[in-house]
């Protein structure tokens, strides 16, 4: 199993832990991680409030129970079992009035049992997963900033991509998704897109001009790709504005 499919899964238990601790959301989004590109981590929201979390950490590839208490726990070697009976301890530890709890309300691309045990595969493919990830923060963060937008940026755990979403504010009852998603079925690569809404009818793309980086879509999807695997920031950058250019005409 990829280290791509592996961070995947072990984001899982992250996202249990927003179920288990957390209000639960209409949107799910009690469930969904941030990115600390300083800690090269996903971090949970804070589960009490006291501010302890939840992190998965690319670089040792281990889980990080950031608390009054702070503990790490590998996962080369583990059996989903073990994580979740060290989270278990973990949960007990910390006081929390209800239990730690897997258990997933949504489909993945590969189960669980796939996997024996989590294992390290090498440290140039995780060093672009986390390029990867930093990409998408920088990228989105600045872009979000400079178009004065608000949204959080967030890595939802049911696709894993980093994701935002914006209503523009120019009268239109225009909003944007946009992020970075990970290989599918779509494109064989990383890719930034962005996609265009009023309410909740995607916005047609047929008619706008050609980017200078990346392709609009029309069919099944609609909106705007661009493979990220040899993209700087300034190329996410003029991808997403010369996009959002074409939503606001």
């Amino acid at each position: 199993m990829k280290m791509l499919q592996q961070f995947h899964l072990a984001s899982q238990y992250l996202a249990m832990a927003g179920k288990s601790f957390l209000e639960h959301l209409e949107d799910d989004s009690h469930t969904n991680m941030g990115f600390s590109t300083t800690e090269k981590s996903l971090l949970t929201w804070p589960l009490d409030d006291s501010g302890t979390q939840l992190g998965l950490n690319y670089t040792t590839f281990a889980l990080d129970w950031k608390s009054g208490n702070p503990q790490s726990f590998s996962l080369e070697g583990k059996t989903h079992q073990e994580v979740l009976d060290w989270l278990h301890s973990m949960a007990q530890g910390t006081n929390f009035s209800k239990p730690y709890e897997y258990q997933l309300h949504y489909g993945l691309p590969y189960a669980m049992d796939e996997l024996k045990t989590y294992y390290w595969h090498s440290k140039d493919e995780v060093e672009e997963l986390v390029r990867l990830r930093t990409l998408a923060q920088n990228v989105l963060s600045t872009f979000l900033q400079e178009e004065a937008l608000e949204s959080e940026i967030r890595v939802w755990p049911h696709h894993f991509d980093t994701g935002a979403f914006a209503h523009l504010h120019d009268g239109s009852g225009k909003s944007i998704g946009l992020g970075l998603a990970i290989p599918d079925n779509m494109v064989d690569d990383f890719y930034f897109y962005i996609s265009g809404y009023r309410g909740n009818t995607s916005l047609r793309t047929w008619a706008f001009p050609p980017l200078s980086h990346g392709k609009w879509h029309n069919n099944g999807f609609k909106g705007a790709i661009l493979p990220a695997s040899n993209v700087t920031e300034e190329i996410g950058l003029q991808f997403f504005r010369e996009a959002l250019l074409a939503y606001k005409k």
